[in-house]
């Protein structure tokens, strides 16, 4: 089929590689180029670079509505386009444009998640599964109807960093599957029953409050890792915390029991991987080595 591929994070990088193996990709959208680093030099999105080692054409237009954006889009004569993480909104005109529509790759079991961050608010809200949806495409916020969906539990211990991965090679294969089987996918639609919305995450949601049960601190820093990444404060340094389990104890919130095992309101955690500010992330074994916990953490 001849694909259009619309995606920019390193999330999308797995799937405009399957696709590329298997299909006619006419052309790659994503984000413009981003001033990163020291130097603020614009950087390519993960998407960008990929494409560009594969000799595929790439654009990456601010916006897709206006007609000359939208004329270029229809003039390449898609078969479908692929949505994964692109970061723009698709005017009709776009959507209709492919013969069989466009088809987005999201990562929750759809009605439940919509929006920005799914992976990070079904780890948040202690979810025992996940997975990926093979939407077609409406003017709705992920309401269009399904055509593939698979689940995957989230284990005791996953972070977003984990699922992440997971779920982007899922993606990779689902989509593969949905285009070998488009002519006979039935899709359904979303039931009413079941909405949530995954809100973009605020950095204000990082900093752990102790004071809360286990299993919600617990929660909140595997759902924030890598970013924007649970902190608490020792020593005056803002320290993330980026994997843990639920542990044995109790005390006072904060109080430090053993090791990295710190009470919260009710039970206690034991952090696993920390990060000091411009350090690589360590164990905790590594981590204690270097920095002395005080009796309470704030």
């Amino acid at each position: 089929m001849k694909v259009v591929f619309m995606g920019t994070p390193e999330f999308s990088v797995p799937v405009l590689s399957a696709l590329h193996a298997e299909h006619e990709v006419v052309a790659v959208y994503c984000q413009p180029p981003r001033p990163a680093g020291r130097g603020k030099k614009d950087r390519p999105s993960p998407v960008q670079a990929r494409a560009e080692a594969l000799g595929l054409p790439v654009r990456h237009p601010c916006s897709l509505k206006g007609t000359d954006e939208q004329a270029g889009f229809a003039a390449l004569g898609a078969d479908v386009a692929v949505v994964v993480a692109y970061g723009l909104i698709l005017p009709q005109a776009v959507l209709d444009a492919p013969g069989a529509g466009c088809l987005n790759i999201h990562a929750s079991l759809l009605p439940r998640w919509r929006g920005a961050a799914p992976i990070h608010r079904a780890i948040m809200a202690g979810d025992a599964e996940t997975g990926i949806c093979i939407m077609q495409m409406d003017a709705g916020l992920d309401t269009g109807a399904v055509l593939l969906r698979e689940a995957t539990p989230i284990g005791a211990q996953d972070t977003t960093a984990d699922l992440h991965d997971r779920l982007s090679h899922i993606g990779a294969r689902l989509i593969l599957a949905a285009l070998d089987r488009l002519p006979d996918l039935t899709p359904k639609p979303q039931p009413e029953a079941g909405v949530t919305y995954a809100a973009k995450i605020d950095k204000s949601e990082a900093r752990i409050d102790w004071s809360q049960p286990a299993e919600a601190v617990d929660r909140q820093i595997r759902g924030l890792s890598p970013f924007p990444g649970a902190f608490t404060q020792i020593s005056g340094e803002r320290i993330k915390l980026l994997r843990s389990r639920i542990s044995a104890g109790s005390g006072a919130p904060g109080a430090v029991l053993s090791g990295f095992t710190i009470a919260c309101g009710t039970g206690a955690v034991e952090v696993l991987e920390a990060q000091r500010q411009g350090k690589r992330p360590m164990t905790a074994t590594e981590f204690l080595h270097g920095l002395t916990l005080p009796p309470v953490l704030s």
